[in-house]
């Protein structure tokens, strides 16, 4: 996730504009005051978006100075400390509401994933997530899953091609899918193929499918599937060069989890982390010693300055 790119600013002053409209009704109870502040954990996980909570009170004032004291991806307890502010109390004020909103949300599904993946752990099997995001908020809900430990999928629909039921029903069948793919793609992209039954995936394998995607099929059905899979894939190698064959199991309860490892798949996907994720409690509190003035402290701009 690049902080510095031109889509992460303008997502950034969004998200700021939405809450300051024409400016804040309340700046004048501290304006010309320089404050500390502080976040402190409510309850214990895993922290997600402190590069994002500079950026947004700096986006209002450059001098503005967030001290991060718990890392992306890093374990926290309740009442643990997570950073420390000090500037523009009306500015502080200001982000407070935004800051806290987006790290508390990513917070949240940092948790979520390292949950899941502490129950692989042992395993060769990772957990990968979906599309299943919620809109605008992609690259930063997945950022957060790889802060758990988690592993990306496919971020859209340029990064591989993934043919489901209706695309091959549409298309007239698996195999016209796939020519149709490797007919017009770059030659790197990579096909995958979602199958629902045992004879939809052999059926992928035989059409040239680089990743095959068990929908929903029972952890007892997929450890006698498995090894025929990989048994056809290498079949096909021998006629078609070498080629890898990635087996993912989706639709899978969380409690299975260890009963689907144990199959011999690559990857689990799952959006629970991202779509059932609850929220990580934070809370911004002023440090006392509010003496400093602002004329202390001129140097940055606040853009939102009305």
């Amino acid at each position: 996730m690049d902080l510095h790119s031109p889509a992460i600013n303008r997502l950034v002053d969004e998200w700021l504009q939405e809450d300051l409209g024409r400016g804040d009704l309340t700046a004048p109870a501290v304006e010309n005051i320089i404050g500390s502040a502080y976040w402190i954990a409510k309850q214990s996980g895993v922290f997600c978006g402190g590069g994002l909570v500079q950026k947004i009170f700096q986006r209002l004032n450059q001098a503005i100075k967030v001290k991060l004291l718990v890392e992306d991806g890093s374990y926290f307890n309740a009442n643990q400390r997570l950073l420390e502010l000090h500037g523009s109390a009306d500015l502080l004020a200001a982000g407070e509401r935004t800051a806290l909103n987006i790290a508390m949300h990513l917070s949240g599904i940092a948790t979520a994933t390292a949950k899941l993946v502490k129950e692989l752990e042992g395993t060769k099997v990772k957990l990968v997530d979906t599309r299943k995001t919620t809109p605008g908020l992609r690259v930063l809900e997945k950022y957060a899953v790889r802060c758990g430990g988690g592993t990306n999928h496919r971020l859209g629909l340029d990064d591989a091609a993934m043919l489901k039921e209706n695309h091959i029903a549409w298309s007239g069948g698996l195999e016209d899918a796939v020519k149709a793919i490797r007919i017009q793609a770059p030659w790197p992209t990579k096909i995958i193929v979602e199958a629902e039954t045992p004879v939809q995936a052999e059926q992928a394998i035989q059409a040239g499918a680089d990743g095959i995607l068990l929908d929903e099929i029972p952890p007892g059905i997929l450890k006698e599937l498995v090894p025929r899979l990989r048994s056809l894939a290498s079949i096909r190698s021998k006629d078609d060069g070498p080629q890898e064959i990635v087996l993912e199991a989706s639709g899978v309860n969380p409690v299975d989890l260890q009963a689907y490892a144990e199959t011999g798949i690559d990857l689990i996907s799952s959006s629970a982390p991202i779509t059932k994720s609850s929220w990580i409690d934070f809370s911004m509190r002023f440090e006392s010693d509010i003496t400093e003035h602002i004329a202390t402290q001129k140097d940055g701009k606040n853009p939102f300055k009305k």
